[in-house]
Parts: C-alpha cells; sequence; structure tokens
C-alpha cells in the first residue's frame, strides 16, 4: 500500500486538490485538479503526473447548489477509485490568515481551530472556506492528521517597521498589524528563484502575484522584507472584486453620509469594487481584456498604474531592484498587463523583449536591461506537500504500521 497526501486549497469558487506521494522531499503530484463554480456550472479537471486527463463523470455531473467543501467526500471517493493501491495517511490545507499566533504550518486540533474561527471577521472571503475544508475532511474522517499551512507565515521576517500601523500602541499589542497575503506562492517562488537568477536570487527582488487577488511581495535574500496586502486582503493592489488601497476616511464617509451598515461595507470592498466595480463589466481580467467598453480599458490602466507604484515603493523598502518576477493567473499569463506594468517602470531601466513577453516565456527583458524580469508558474500545493511532509517525518505514527 502507498501512503500519500491529500492537499486542499479552498476557495470561494474553487476547491484545487493535489495528491503527492508521502515522501522525505515529494517533487511532484500524482495528480492535481479542481472543481471550478466560477461558470454556470460546476466543472471538475485532473490530470495526471504525465499530464493526461482523468475523468470523473460522476463528479462533473453534480449541480448547484452546494458548498464546494460538500464535495469532498465524493473527491476522497473518487481518488480512492482513481488510485486504489493509495492510502492518505494526511491532508494538507491552504489557511489564509494565521493571525499572530502562526508562523509555521501546525497540525490542527480543537484548539487551531477555535483560533481560526476567530479571525473570519477580517479573512471573510477566505478563511470560512478554509475552514469548511477542514470540517468536511474531519467529518469523514475523524482520525486522519490534518495540516494547516498559512499564508501570513511567510511575513513574519519582515521588519518591525513593515507591520506597523501609525495606531496607538496597545493595537500593535493586540494583534492590529500588518500580515501580509499569498505566503504559499511567494514561499515557492523563493524556492526556485536560484534556478533562475543564480545568485541574484539573495538580491533586491519584486514578486508580484496577480490573479483575482492580487498583492506584491519585496524579497532580500529570498525572505519577505514587505508587502503590498496589509491586516486584511482588502489592502493594497486593485483586485478583482475587491478594491485594494483605501482611504480609511472614505469608510467613514460610508458609514455617515450614505447610512450604510458595516455588513454592506464589507460587501462593497470584498465583493462589488475592483476590477468589476470599475468597469461595470467583469472581475475576469479576460472577459475585460477581449472587451471594447472604454470602462474596461480604464479598469484594466488603473489595475497596471496601481500595480507599477505599489511596486516602486516596494523596491525603496529593499534599497533597489534587481529583479520583476510576474506569477499567478493575470502574472502568468497576461503579456498586455505585463507589458503596461513595465512600461511605466522603463525609468528604473526596465525593458522587455516584446517577442519573449507575447509568448508568455520565462525571462521576458531584453539583453540591455537593467532588471531582470521573469515569468515563474507559481506551485502552492507543492509547498503545502513539502510542509505535511516535514511533519509526517516528526510524525511517523501516522502512517499505518509506523
Amino acid at each position: 500500500m502507498k501512503h500519500v497526501m491529500l492537499i486542499l486549497n479552498a476557495g470561494s469558487s474553487s476547491l484545487k486538490f493535489a495528491i503527492y506521494p508521502a515522501s522525505a522531499a515529494p517533487k511532484h503530484a500524482l495528480i492535481s485538479g479542481k472543481f471550478d463554480t466560477s461558470g454556470p456550472q460546476l466543472t471538475f479537471s485532473a490530470k495526471d503526473q504525465t499530464g493526461a486527463s482523468l475523468q470523473a463523470d460522476r463528479l462533473s455531473d453534480i449541480h448547484p447548489p452546494f458548498a464546494l467543501p460538500d464535495l469532498i467526500p465524493e473527491l476522497l471517493d473518487w481518488i480512492e477509485a482513481t488510485l486504489p493501491a493509495t492510502q492518505i495517511i494526511c491532508v494538507g490545507h491552504r489557511v489564509v490568515h494565521g493571525g499572530s499566533a502562526y508562523e509555521a504550518p501546525v497540525v490542527i486540533d480543537e484548539k487551531v481551530l477555535s483560533d481560526l474561527n476567530k479571525l473570519i471577521s477580517i479573512a471573510p472571503l477566505h478563511e470560512p472556506h478554509n475552514i469548511a475544508a477542514i470540517q468536511a475532511v474531519a467529518n469523514r474522517a475523524p482520525t486522519l492528521p490534518q495540516i494547516a499551512c498559512f499564508d501570513t507565515s511567510f511575513h513574519r521576517t519582515q521588519p518591525r517597521l513593515a507591520q506597523l500601523f501609525a495606531l496607538p500602541r496597545h493595537f500593535a499589542d493586540e494583534g492590529v498589524i500588518r500580515y501580509g497575503f499569498h505566503g504559499l506562492s511567494y514561499n515557492y517562488i523563493a524556492s526556485v528563484l536560484p534556478t533562475h537568477l543564480g545568485p541574484r536570487a539573495k538580491g533586491r527582488v519584486v514578486v508580484a502575484h496577480l490573479g483575482n487577488g492580487a498583492s506584491m511581495c519585496a524579497m532580500r535574500d529570498r525572505k519577505s522584507v514587505a508587502t503590498s496586502m496589509g491586516f486584511t486582503a482588502l489592502d493594497g493592489l486593485v483586485m478583482g472584486s475587491r478594491c485594494g488601497r483605501l482611504d480609511p476616511g472614505v469608510v467613514l464617509y460610508l458609514l455617515r453620509n450614505r447610512g450604510m451598515t458595516p455588513d454592506e461595507i464589507e460587501a462593497l470592498l470584498y465583493k462589488s469594487s475592483g476590477l468589476l466595480g470599475v468597469s461595470g463589466i467583469s472581475h475576469d481580467m479576460r472577459v475585460l481584456e477581449n472587451s471594447e467598453d472604454p470602462h474596461s480599458s480604464e479598469a484594466i490602466d488603473l489595475f497596471c498604474y496601481r500595480a507599477a507604484g505599489e511596486l516602486c515603493q516596494l523596491a525603496s523598502a529593499i534599497g533597489g531592484l534587481d529583479a520583476i518576477v510576474f506569477t499567478a493567473g493575470i502574472g502568468e499569463k497576461s503579456a498586455r498587463i505585463r507589458q503596461l506594468i513595465c512600461d511605466r517602470l522603463v525609468w528604473m531601466g526596465v525593458s522587455l523583449d516584446d517577442a519573449a513577453n507575447a509568448e508568455n516565456a520565462v525571462v521576458i527583458n531584453n539583453a540591455d536591461s537593467q532588471i531582470d524580469v521573469l515569468v515563474i508558474p507559481t506551485d502552492e500545493e507543492k509547498v503545502i506537500a513539502s510542509a505535511a511532509a516535514h511533519l509526517i517525518g516528526e510524525n511517523p505514527d501516522w502512517r499505518p504500521g509506523g
């Protein structure tokens, strides 16, 4: 019987999963896949380690309404049928917010779950789905060890000044600080930078994780020094439906002058703003890039204007810039967005190779560019798998017969 690890990355409209061998240093997923409800109905896709598609007709025929974690029992049945000679010995989860208490992956117990539930109010788009996936596994397999890997952990290397708000000191003591997010993605990019940059990987690098959720991270010596997101995942860049950086006076105005409730403001800032709010058309960059509506163009221009400005601010935190890395859905696939951002950075010495950029090549800068510009696909699931494998090594009793 081959022992494997199940990795789950649960979101509001998707449930990503991967199966890794329970080895000391897992390199490749045996299976990776995704449930997606962003369209009119549920879609399911999966592939094996050769890239061949795997079928799951019964899963594809499930129709809403349902919560994505409700599909986890069906997923476990499908895995058992697809990999009959394997046994899942632990489950690793992406958890967006770990607060100030969790700086490294942990084995989930009742206390951890209780702490995560307290963070829902500051990560309302993500934390409930992460917790629901954990509970769904526990309901199906109560004794199966589960591991939480936190997006906030990677940023705990930041200096105190990068984490502070200019509020009375007791708020920071109570945990009201800049946490930063997308840490699993940044962790992966940091791990592969030497392959692409050699010794320059230890230099001054800004990684742009651009997707429906978007942020940037300034690294030195492959560690987080500063990032665009703060106390919540609302801060920083313009996102699919999130506003990004906002004058807090706007919130006061909405409360006092527009009579909006906190719940209404939360829905506005998280679900009705960003690309969706500015364009009035869609939160999806692909839709906006294919639209001729001037509001779509304005939303794209604002996204890139704010991204370039944020990148410059982060470069100041690390004393300059040696490389820019684009990753995540938009960062990896949109040549237009990369071009529009880099066009605003020419004064810094950034120069793109148009042909390489159009092909989504790994290296997209010209030979005479003073700054390396790369496109590197991220792999959050692999980071979780590596953390899970480490904890398995510390808990050999997790292996049946161990």
